[in-house]
This record gives C-alpha cells, sequence and structure tokens, in this order.
C-alpha cells in the first residue's frame, strides 16, 4: 500500500507533522539564524559577510510579500550563485537552504530535497542547528515523494544528532516503518511516541492510536486492538469505535461486552443506521430482552430509518413472540407474510391464532400458508389447520385435514406427527360416532 493510497490516519498525521523547512518567512535573516545557532552549539563555522546577508535578506522580503513573490527570490538567489566562488560554505549552506525553501513554496518537492542535499553537502562549514533542521526536512520530503527508505535514512540520522526529540519524531518513524511494511518497529516507535507523550504531559492524538490499532489489527493482535480501542471511545468517542469495539468483542467471544458495547453507543445516539439497529435488536434478543429488542426496531421500522423488508418485520414478530407480545407479534406477522414468498411466515402465523383461540384466521392462515408452498415440513402446519378446524366444529374438514397430514408425515418418516395425526383422527371418529349415537336417542 503506498502513502498517497492510505487516505486514513496515516496521510493526515504524515501532513500534520511535515516541519516546515528551517528558512520560514518572517523568521530572522540568515545571518541572524547562524549566530542563533553557534550560541547554542559549539561547532564553529565560518562567518556570513555583510554583503552576503543583505542579498539573502533581500531575497526573504520577496518571499515575505503577500502573496510572495517566489520566482523574483529565486533570481536573487540565482544571481548569488553565478558568484559562488566568494562564498564559503556556511554561506553556500543558507543560500540553498533559502532555495528549498522557494521551491517548497512551488510545491517542487525534488528540487527542494536537491537543495536541501547541497546544504548537508557543506559538511561541518554549516551550525549544527541547520544540518539537523536540515536532515529533518529531508526524512519529510522524501516521505511525500514515497522515498521511504530515505526518509527513514534521514530520520535516524535526524534522532541521533537531535536533542531530546519529542513524540512527534517517533510517530513519523513508526509511519515510515509501516510504509516499508515493517509493521515491528512501525509498533514499537509508535508505543515509544506515546509514551514519550505521556511521560511529558502532552496530548495523546487520536491519529496516533489509530494508526497503532490499524498495525495491530494487520497483526491480528486482537487483545491489543480491543485494548486500543477501549481507550478510543473513552477519549474520542465515535460511532465507528464503538461498533468496531462491539464487533472485536463479539468475535473473540466476549458476547456480554459487546452487548454492553451496543448499549453504551446506542445510549449516545450511535445506533441510528439501518444494519446498526437489526444488529443491536438481534443481539439484545440474543441477550434475553427480547422486549427492548422489538422496542427498538418497530421505533426504527415506525421512523423508516429501517425499510420493513419481510426479513426484518419477521424479526420484529420474532421478538414480539419472545417477548410474550402475542398481539403485537401478530400484525406484524402479518404484513411479513404479505411480502414473503414463502408461507413459512405464515404458519408461525397460523400457530399464533391457534394460541389466541382465533380459529377462523388460524385457517385462513395456514391455508395461505400451505398455497405459498416452501415450507420445511407442511404436515405440521396442517396438523395447526386441524386443529383450528376442530375448534370451529368443522370435523368432517378437520379429519380430511389430519388424513393428509399423516400421510405427509408418513411419507418423511416424521414418527412422532404421525402419532399425533392418528390420535387426532381416532378423537375426531369417536367424536362424530358419539354425536351419532347421541343424535339417534333423541
Amino acid at each position: 500500500m503506498t502513502c498517497k493510497r492510505f487516505t486514513g490516519c496515516l496521510v493526515a498525521a504524515a501532513v500534520a507533522l511535515a516541519a516546515a523547512p528551517a528558512w520560514l518567512p518572517g523568521s530572522p535573516g540568515p545571518a541572524f539564524a547562524a549566530e542563533e545557532e553557534e550560541e547554542r552549539k559549539t561547532r564553529r563555522v565560518p562567518t556570513m559577510t555583510e554583503a552576503t546577508y543583505k542579498k539573502l535578506a533581500e531575497a526573504q522580503e520577496l518571499i515575505d510579500l503577500k502573496p510572495p513573490d517566489v520566482d523574483g527570490a529565486i533570481e536573487v538567489l540565482d544571481d548569488m550563485m553565478k558568484r559562488s566562488r566568494r562564498y564559503n560554505g556556511n554561506e553556500i549552506g543558507q543560500i540553498y537552504n533559502m532555495y528549498a525553501f522557494c521551491y517548497y513554496l512551488k510545491e517542487d518537492v525534488p528540487r527542494a530535497i536537491k537543495a536541501y542535499e547541497m546544504v548537508l553537502a557543506q559538511g561541518e562549514d554549516i551550525p549544527e542547528g541547520l544540518e539537523v533542521s536540515t536532515l529533518d526536512n529531508l526524512s519529510k520530503f522524501h516521505f511525500i515523494e514515497e522515498n521511504f527508505e530515505e526518509s527513514l535514512k534521514y530520520m535516524q540520522l535526524w534522532l541521533a544528532k537531535a536533542s531530546n526529540p519529542g513524540p512527534d519524531a517517533y510517530i513519523f518513524m513508526g509511519q515510515v516503518y509501516y510504509q516499508l511494511q515493517d509493521f515491528a518497529n512501525s509498533i514499537a516507535q509508535i508505543e515509544r511516541g506515546i509514551a514519550v507523550a505521556r511521560e511529558r504531559g502532552l496530548i495523546i492524538r487520536e491519529n496516533w492510536w489509530g494508526l497503532l490499532r490499524y498495525l495491530y489489527f494487520e497483526q491480528e493482535n486482537w487483545d491489543k486492538v480491543l485494548e486500543i480501542l477501549e481507550v478510543l471511545v473513552r477519549d474520542f468517542p465515535k460511532r465507528d469505535y464503538w461498533l468496531q469495539l462491539a464487533g472485536i468483542y463479539g468475535q473473540e467471544g466476549y458476547e456480554k461486552k459487546q452487548v454492553y458495547a451496543y448499549e453504551a453507543a446506542h445510549v449516545a445516539g450511535f445506533i441510528n443506521r439501518d444494519r446498526d439497529i437489526v444488529n443491536y435488536a438481534g443481539l439484545m434478543a440474543q441477550d434475553q430482552v427480547p422486549y427492548r429488542a422489538a422496542k427498538a426496531l418497530q421505533k426504527a421500522i415506525d421512523d423508516e430509518v429501517v425499510e420493513g423488508t419481510e426479513r426484518n418485520l419477521q424479526s420484529l414478530g420474532q421478538y414480539w413472540q419472545l417477548a410474550q407480545e402475542t398481539d403485537l407479534a401478530i400484525p406484524t406477522y402479518e404484513k411479513a407474510g404479505e411480502r414473503a414468498e414463502e408461507g413459512e411466515i405464515l404458519s408461525r402465523l397460523a400457530s399464533l391464532y391457534l394460541e389466541k383461540d382465533r380459529f377462523e384466521e388460524c385457517v385462513d392462515a395456514a391455508s395461505r400458508a400451505l398455497d405459498k408452498g416452501g415450507l420445511t415440513k407442511s404436515y405440521n402446519t396442517q396438523v395447526v389447520q386441524g386443529q383450528c378446524e376442530f375448534n370451529r366444529d368443522r370435523l368432517t374438514s378437520a379429519r380430511r385435514i389430519f388424513v393428509s397430514a399423516r400421510s405427509n408425515a408418513r411419507r418423511d418418516r416424521d414418527r412422532s406427527v404421525e402419532s399425533i395425526c392418528q390420535r387426532w383422527i381416532r378423537y375426531i371418529d369417536n367424536e362424530s360416532r358419539r354425536r351419532r349415537e347421541l343424535a339417534a336417542a333423541q
């Protein structure tokens, strides 16, 4: 994966970390910069002449214009380099340092890199502070150009010379190692950067955790991924983090924690999309709280956040049924059954009608289920239909249905259902005989 393609936390962090070159608009002139570096460092470097200082200041003034006259500044520098033999190494380094910044402003990174390399080529003649900042800039610019080996080389040199580097340097090293597919070193550098930030009481940025999470994800180190996600939901609570946390809890077998994560996300208002709500309701049902599952899914369907598809309505009906809210389950199954191409939902609806002693509706639902077909064991639906017909006092119809169900069960070698049908047939025959005898006696 290239730097340009990795558009998440990596590129965002790279842009944020990319330091401007040492020679900034509005900063002191080169002579002052050199003097400040000499005060801070012990390296002795050649002195910059007043004439050189004035020419560099002239170029700086052009850069400081609004908008900057970068081409004008480059012309001044080009004119200086026509007499390059008169300059010492420190002066040449300062000239190329300003060249680099001009090319940076023109977004000509390759030429900026070449200019910075010329700064370093002056060796011990440039202030150590300028050398250090140039190494840093070369590392960042090579990163932009996807020259990751070069970026790593210059950053390692910078770390060797820098005084007490902060966390950003280690985070950047982690990004470079990531691009080189060296995940182990990438993790080590990012964790070191986080540790430095923590020691100094600095803010640990969200994108640092994000890249570290990604690296552990690539290694399938789920314990570490969970550890980082727990930090992210605490310090940077966002929908994606909560849902990822819940998903990995479930993946790793932490069902209770998965439910708690989803519930926290729901309370925070993050469960507001079709798939998320459906998943949340399913988890609530699995966690033995079907009433909450049904309420959440019902509201989402009523609010048209979740589409009232056959599948979603069937799930809703199941949740109401599990919650023993039969009166709410029945109309839900009716809607789902209307949308269904097969009869399973209507078969379940027929059973609910039987439970509620709504026998005529039971027979109708069972008939529609059998007409649609696609039933796993159609004779089970026939048994329900037969019972409802019996309770409607339609004994002849009930017996016919049970005889058909018995034949179908026998064909499938379902001895249990076959036996149930046989008992019903015997019972109906006995009841019919009793009624005939009672009628004859009268």
